[in-house]
């Protein structure tokens, strides 16, 4: 009897203890949900034809899109995100989207580098099979410097979406396949570059690899959003004051860009854990109380 007796407080303690654990992860699971609501809500968008960079060029927000300024952008990338303090001039959301939405799709971020014209005469002989394998094999010698910095490595798969340079309106479009390590879906990585007088504006858009067919769907519109204001287009370079970049279209493709793009596509990866880490770990922890199906 007294074995029985023991056996049923150890039962209805292990259950209540439960119970209570459970009553508490719930509790912080809403107040968890309150307070990613509350940042959600705490963001400014905007529409319409927005001034950028000091009068460097002008966005018209494409019709089914929203705007979030630069200071806000910082906000996003930097505290909620946690990439490194970096100058934007804004970002692109989907209308529907918010940086802490569960089922996040992509966003665009606005940069501009100063870089000096960008000359592109290489533009019409560029080999993009022979530049992806370059590009190929500089992301694979850069995997070790991840590796010690405490970063996955990274594979370069391929084309997305092959180069295309508009030489008429001077802006240039690709798409890079990536592959993080211990990551099931592959990361698509689209890059705009809207040429100018001193440098170019840089629009980069982070998304897993499932989003290419709707970003192709919204690519021209995007593409067409964003222009110079006049001074600082391409066809207001002076040869005599200006200066010229040290690379054309092949090496503004192949660049240094990879190695941001990378990063900033790990982190939104691992946000996107975070944003579904608690509910993960709610139902990880009932299972291991109450038990689960076992997974074959």
């Amino acid at each position: 009897m007294r074995n029985l007796f023991l056996s049923l407080f150890f039962f209805t303690s292990i259950f209540t203890y439960a119970q209570e654990e459970q009553d508490s992860l719930a509790i912080n699971l809403e107040s968890y949900q309150k307070m990613m609501d509350s940042l959600d809500h705490s963001f400014t968008y905007k529409t319409g034809t927005i001034d950028i960079g000091d009068g460097l060029a002008t966005i018209e927000v494409p019709e089914g899109f929203k705007f979030l300024d630069s200071e806000q952008s910082k906000k996003v990338l930097t505290d909620l995100w946690g990439n490194p303090p970096s100058e934007t001039m804004g970002m692109l959301f989907p209308e529907d989207m918010t940086p802490l939405h569960e089922n996040f799709t992509y966003c665009v971020e606005i940069e501009y580098a100063e870089e000096g014209y960008i000359d592109d005469e290489d533009a019409e002989d560029l080999d993009y099979d022979d530049l992806l394998e370059e590009m190929q094999e500089d992301t694979n010698a850069a995997n070790e410097e991840r590796i010690k910095l405490g970063y996955e490595t990274v594979e370069l798969v391929g084309w997305a979406s092959s180069p295309y340079y508009d030489q008429e309106n001077k802006k240039l479009h690709w798409a890079k396949e990536l592959k993080f390590e211990n990551t099931e879906v592959n990361t698509l990585n689209y890059n705009i570059r809207v040429l100018g007088r001193k440098g170019y504006l840089n629009l980069n858009a982070i998304g897993d690899i499932t989003m290419l067919e709707a970003f192709n769907t919204d690519r021209d519109n995007i593409l067409q959003s964003v222009e110079f204001t006049a001074g600082n287009r391409y066809s207001d370079f002076n040869p005599d004051i200006d200066k010229v970049a040290a690379y054309g279209i092949g090496g503004l493709i192949a660049g240094k860009i990879l190695a941001k793009a990378g990063f900033f596509a790990l982190i939104l990866k691992f946000w996107k854990f975070i944003a579904v880490g608690a509910v993960a770990l709610f139902s990880g922890f009932r299972k291991k109380i109450f038990g689960g199906k076992k997974e074959s």
